[in-house]
């Protein structure tokens, strides 16, 4: 296992298995954004991919880090980072490409729905909640809904005839389906606690 540590007021950090899956995730963003611009013949395709196997990593970092023990503090920060680092950027160089109206709806509802969410576990946590707003099965599926349907949109070349850019849409759809459902559980979650008076 390879582990990389620093210094950091009198801490060491180390770089886990878990922590480098998830670190796949961000630097896969870069090569994405760049085939996606990129005039070369099969640019969008090996975005596409690119993207697919990154998003898959978020299938297998926290239980790589649950079974072999490396749970840590910093994973738990950077894995949701990832994901919502991927997921933003990708959508705002969707919306760019194809900005039909009901694509810029996906697009914000899913942004919207991640900046709300983070916003409350951040509060709940202040308040010792945090626990309440714990990630559920909807985000779960929300989640891998979203990364297939956007690496078959990015990935936009049809397969066989079949139309890999609607497929990835209508499941981009679904998530957004999700998406709006498993910010219902959160809130209605945390609504006993935001009735309370200081």
């Amino acid at each position: 296992m390879q582990m990389l540590a620093s210094e950091a007021k009198g801490t060491i950090v180390k770089l886990t298995a878990a922590n480098i899956l998830t670190l796949i995730r961000i630097a896969a963003i870069p090569v994405v954004v760049i085939c996606f611009f990129s005039p070369l013949p099969y640019a969008r395709p090996i975005a596409g991919i690119v993207f697919g196997i990154a998003a898959i990593t978020d299938l297998f970092d926290g239980y790589v880090a649950r079974r072999y023990q490396q749970v840590s503090r910093f994973g738990e920060f950077l894995d949701p980072v990832a994901d919502k680092l991927m997921v933003a950027i990708v959508l705002v160089l969707l919306v760019q490409q194809d900005p039909d109206w009901y694509v810029d709806i996906i697009a914000m509802i899913i942004i919207g729905r991640e900046i709300t969410i983070s916003a409350l576990r951040e509060w709940m946590a202040t308040i010792g909640e945090r626990a309440n707003v714990a990630v559920s099965w909807g985000g779960k599926v929300k989640t891998t809904l979203q990364m297939f349907g956007i690496a078959f949109m990015v990935y936009e070349e049809p397969i066989l005839g079949i139309d890999i850019y609607s497929v990835g849409f209508l499941l981009l759809l679904a998530a957004v389906g999700m998406t709006l459902w498993s910010m219902f559980v959160y809130l209605r979650a945390a609504w006993p606690a935001m009735q309370h008076d200081k």
